[in-house]
């Protein structure tokens, strides 16, 4: 949902300018009102999604593994499938399961072990990698768009240049939306089982480095000489980027860990890859 997002966040934005055209173009300073309006409209499906988060019944495996009521699992399973109506005394001597407890000592116990530890290193390094590419170009988006020709219009009336600039900008993320990132997220949504996490993970890291470094040492030559191949690579850059790292190192950190850690290992992997943004904001 992550490129539907992007795609959303731009459509509204394009909206939002055109309702402030008028508004823009006779005091620029209304350009302000523009992007509250479209961060208060990004609270929407957050608060959605929260609604959902605090309402969705917790899964059986948790219930089982970290609740430890094997009785409540049973009938969980039992009505999600609809196919027989549970007794709980038939469960009464099978009412508790034998595994650890979340804690502390048992976190590092658990990931003490090289076997499981390389793991959650995976996961974290893997999100940390990705995001500093992730948030270098978002935050080298304008020179992007400035290459391929959506960004500053140049008119001699500077709230017309304003209004022209942003709604440009805003052209130009949807247009990138649509060839590069919302296609590599379907992909990998149709190849995903079939092919297999880490396949798609490995291939994207390697083809996004070939993308980088080419684009990073042909930079210039491109944008001078040859737009056209720049707006190909960048678009194939975009779809690697999703068929590939941007979607597995969501994935693969909620189903690799025991269920009393899974939370906190997927946390640890994002927390890590937010470090990335960090050094891509400080370092970029």
């Amino acid at each position: 949902m992550q490129g539907f997002g992007i795609l959303g966040s731009a459509i509204v934005a394009l909206v939002v300018l055109a309702a402030f055209k008028n508004a823009i173009l006779e005091d620029v300073s209304a350009v302000d009102y523009c992007w509250r309006i479209v961060l208060g409209c990004g609270a929407i499906p957050g608060i959605a999604a929260l609604y959902f988060r605090l309402t969705i019944p917790e899964t059986p495996r948790y219930t089982m593994d970290v609740e430890h009521d094997v009785n409540k699992a049973t009938n969980d399973i039992t009505s999600y499938l609809q196919t027989t109506e549970t007794n709980e005394g038939d469960n009464e001597a099978g009412n508790h399961v034998d595994v650890p407890k979340a804690s502390w000592s048992d976190f590092v116990n658990y990931f003490g072990k090289w076997s499981n530890g390389k793991v959650l290193l995976g996961t974290s390094m893997s999100w940390f990698a990705l995001d500093i590419a992730f948030y270098g170009i978002g935050l080298n988006n304008g020179i992007i768009l400035s290459a391929i020709g959506y960004a500053d219009t140049h008119d001699a009336d500077l709230n017309l240049r304003a209004y022209n600039s942003l709604k440009n900008m805003a052209l130009g993320n949807i247009i990138i939306t649509i060839m590069g990132t919302v296609p590599g997220y379907w992909v990998t949504v149709a190849f995903v089982d079939s092919w297999g996490r880490k396949p798609i993970q490995i291939m994207g890291f390697a083809i996004l480095t070939v993308l980088f470094i080419v684009m990073g040492a042909a930079f210039n030559p491109l944008k001078e000489h040859s737009i056209p191949a720049f707006i190909v690579l960048f678009t194939l850059l975009q779809f690697f980027q999703n068929f590939g790292p941007n979607t597995t190192t969501f994935i693969v950190p909620g189903e690799v860990f025991p269920t009393r850690y899974r939370s906190t290992g997927h946390g640890i992997s994002a927390a890590s890859g937010k470090l990335g943004a960090i050094v891509a904001q400080v370092g970029f």
